[in-house]
């Protein structure tokens, strides 16, 4: 298991590139929630899979799931923090977290 230790500057930019597969909430506890379910389940990736050119052809392991993973949030002083626990490998976490909420986070550390 990793835990990777993320922020998000600004919560009203944390939101992925389609907005039919966006991070839509408010609050660190529902952004914890939503990356939480990101990693757990595989419903994001169907729904991104299908919206491919040629869903087939996508890599099957970019779906791999994390029954396990778990997520905490929380308002720090100038940002939100979440701290991500999960066995995925930080290819498929980027992958899942650019969805979410687009190139608004940083990973501050992983342990």
């Amino acid at each position: 298991m990793t835990t990777y230790f993320l922020s998000v500057k600004d919560m009203s930019q944390a939101k992925g590139p389609d907005p039919e597969l966006s991070f839509e909430g408010i609050g660190p506890e529902k952004l914890a929630a939503d990356i939480g379910e990101a990693m757990r389940g595989d419903s994001l990736f169907q729904r991104w899979r299908a919206k491919q050119p040629e869903p087939d052809e996508v890599d099957p392991s970019l779906g791999v799931t994390d029954p396990g993973a778990r997520a905490t949030g929380e308002l720090s002083n100038d940002r939100t923090d979440v701290k991500l626990t999960t066995s995925l490998p930080m290819r498929i976490v980027k992958h899942r977290l650019n969805l979410l909420i687009g190139n608004s986070w940083q990973l501050r550390d992983t342990r």
